[in-house]
């Protein structure tokens, strides 16, 4: 039997928070809502309802490197309130690195021929499913590689 993904992945940004969550395989990431960031405290509050109807156990963060891959100002500030939602809302995180998620998130919605300027909110949205994503593949990936690995001297 496998395990039960609970997942919650996040796009933080200065004004928003885009929020996806998976489904229960761990296949897909879908968007959620986007949260208007106006206090720590609405944003732990709206986050915290969708952790409890969602049984959410890992916050899954989308880290903005720079394109050299360092971690600069922005990454800094996303880290820092990440570990902030995680002693507050008492979960585990970790990152994935995001660099182009937004582009991609608006190069999906031109090509539905939506209009990326008027729906920020999408945006975000889009490019937390985008965040998550990558982390189920990965996550794959590496289970996948662990059960085929059989030690030699058992």
């Amino acid at each position: 039997m496998t395990q039960k993904i609970a997942a919650l992945g996040l796009d933080i940004g200065r004004k928003r928070i885009g929020v996806a969550g998976c489904d229960g395989t761990g296949l897909i990431a879908t968007g959620i809502t986007t949260i208007e960031s106006k206090s720590f405290a609405d944003t732990l509050s709206q986050l915290q309802a969708i952790i409890e109807e969602r049984g959410v156990s890992l916050l899954v963060v989308g880290l903005p490197y720079s394109m050299d891959g360092s971690i600069g100002f922005q990454a800094r500030q996303v880290q820092k309130f990440s570990k902030r939602l995680s002693a507050a809302l008492h979960l585990p995180i970790e990152f994935v690195d995001e660099r182009l998620t937004s582009y991609y998130a608006e190069q999906m919605m031109i090509e539905q021929n939506v209009s990326p300027s008027r729906n920020k909110g999408l945006i975000d949205r889009k490019a937390a499913a985008l965040i998550l994503q990558q982390w189920l593949e990965d996550r794959r990936k590496t289970i996948k590689a662990k059960t085929t690995e059989q030690p030699e001297n058992s």
